[in-house]
């Protein structure tokens, strides 16, 4: 039994005339007539009370088909729109990776846009490292990660997509905190609150070396892996932390951000995947972070 002959069947048990079922169907009427006498052959019972050579009746088999190719084929046609959906990429599963800087900023709005175009696409979110990501990436653990570079395995693709400038955060009580910018070296002799380099030395290294153009080298006291974290440092007067701008979205009670002097460093935040595992769904997300950035460039 083949889907022809169940929608062969359909047509003339609603026409219930051969005629007018083989012009429904665009095809001659003896195949048509040949077809069901086929499946009425193979099922081993009659369909149709043939009343004259063209008008029948169903049979009461003929009934309990009908009512069970409607099924079939209306679950044939789920399975195709699905199975079309899905190699559109508008249907799956997709794990992110992310380091918590990209939350306060690029992160929320991007998930929030391609959720609205892929509703029926499921996120999975892990908060990570850079490090972490590339271990995630390396293991099929995520599909994608929104890391600060550089990377180490050259084997994983890398798309800068933002970059953005360093603050300073200050405890509310901080002696400099009254100020409107900061020059980096007035802080030599402050405690630093700092992202800790085994777990992703970019940003580590950009403000150890950001610190060492000013003569001086950070006195580091405190490591922490969240960004939240530390500013809940700094808020504590443990210290004072460089952080990318978009922290400044973060507000927390008795810390200040202040701008600095001169030229700071750009933090770079970029996408992450494998070449070999490009999904669908990874695909039309790659594409959405694209058009949020190009559409957020001024």
């Amino acid at each position: 039994m083949e889907l022809r002959h169940l929608r062969y069947f359909v047509a003339v048990a609603e026409e219930l005339h051969f005629n007018r079922a083989a012009e429904r169907l665009h095809i001659a009427q003896p195949p048509l007539s040949q077809q069901i006498k086929q499946l009425e052959v193979e099922l081993g019972v009659e369909l149709f009370d043939r009343r004259t050579k063209r008008q029948v009746q169903l049979t009461e088999a003929g009934q309990v088909l009908l009512q069970a190719t409607y099924r079939i084929l209306a679950q044939v046609e789920q399975a195709t729109s699905d199975t079309q959906r899905a190699g559109r990429g508008e249907t799956g599963t997709l794990v992110v990776g992310f380091t918590s800087t990209v939350v306060y900023d690029i992160l929320p709005a991007i998930l929030s846009q391609y959720q609205q175009q892929f509703p029926n696409v499921n996120l999975v979110l892990r908060e990570l490292t850079t490090t972490q990501q590339e271990e995630a990436l390396q293991n099929h653990q995520i599909e994608i990660g929104f890391c600060h570079p550089p990377l180490k395995n050259e084997n994983l693709e890398l798309e800068p997509i933002s970059q953005e400038s360093l603050v300073v955060a200050l405890p509310e009580v901080h002696p400099l905190a009254c100020e409107t910018t900061i020059p980096i070296a007035s802080l030599a002799d402050e405690s630093f609150i700092l992202f800790p380099r085994y777990l992703g030395s970019g940003f580590y290294d950009q403000i150890v070396s950001f610190c060492q153009q000013a003569n001086f080298s950070p006195k580091v006291v405190q490591e922490a892996v969240q960004m939240q974290t530390i500013i809940g440092l700094v808020s504590a007067n443990m210290g004072v932390a460089l952080v990318p701008a978009s922290l400044q979205n973060l507000q927390r009670a008795g810390v200040v951000y202040k701008p600095l002097a001169g030229t700071t460093p750009q933090v770079e935040i970029a996408i992450a995947w494998r070449s070999d595992n490009v999904t669908p769904v990874l695909c039309e997300f790659l594409l959405a972070v694209k058009q949020y950035m190009k559409e957020r460039s001024p």
